[in-house]
């Protein structure tokens, strides 16, 4: 077995453990932990001029909703990620509290086509796990590796997620990169990224 195919093996395995691990999770310590991350992430010191893309949550993931929606009461930019076929990249339309969503596949939603495209340069991230390096494990589709690697100007990064989605370690492909930040309900983590 190469060490790529060991890599992905292992991050199969700790899918369905971080999986069943943010599963086990109350549904009042869920809506709690969302309003924390809302409240560390409207404290951050982001440019007023920012484009800020959220995610619209699926199953178990953070809700995001108080956070957008602070955001947007604070009068910043937001956009929501648009998922095309397997393999494609992401597309950014824009987002308001009064937006139309549609569905927008693998459980999502997004804004409808009628809303313009924006360019994010901070993009919060969905995860199943993280470890104490920002290095984030996804589910698997490449999605945001593929969308990330598009940019001609890296966004800031910032994965948002429980605290009990913490794990010892997450496996490390060459294209993976470690989060800015990870905001959980415990607090934000700076992380130092590696340039190019």
């Amino acid at each position: 077995m190469t060490n790529t195919a060991r890599i992905r093996d292992n991050k199969s395995a700790l899918r369905a453990a971080a999986r069943a691990r943010r599963s086990a999770l109350d549904l009042a310590h869920r809506a709690g932990a969302a309003e924390a991350v809302a409240g560390h992430l409207s404290n951050l010191s982001l440019p007023p001029d920012a484009v800020i893309a959220g995610y619209w949550p699926i199953g178990e993931e953070l809700d995001t909703r108080p956070a957008l929606h602070r955001l947007a009461a604070t009068g910043f930019r937001l956009c929501l990620p648009v998922t095309g076929s397997r393999g494609d990249p992401l597309v950014f339309r824009r987002w308001g509290p009064d937006s139309a969503l549609v569905s927008s596949g693998f459980g999502t939603m997004a804004p409808a086509e009628s809303e313009h495209l924006l360019t994010p340069t901070v993009l919060l991230m969905p995860l199943l796990a993280f470890d104490a390096w920002g290095n984030r494990l996804g589910y698997g589709a490449g999605h945001y590796d593929r969308t990330l690697a598009g940019f001609a100007i890296r966004p800031l990064c910032i994965g948002l997620a429980f605290a009990a989605q913490e794990v010892d370690t997450v496996p490390r492909e060459a294209h993976d990169r470690p989060m800015d930040m990870i905001i959980t309900e415990t607090g934000v983590r700076h992380f130092a990224v590696p340039s190019e």
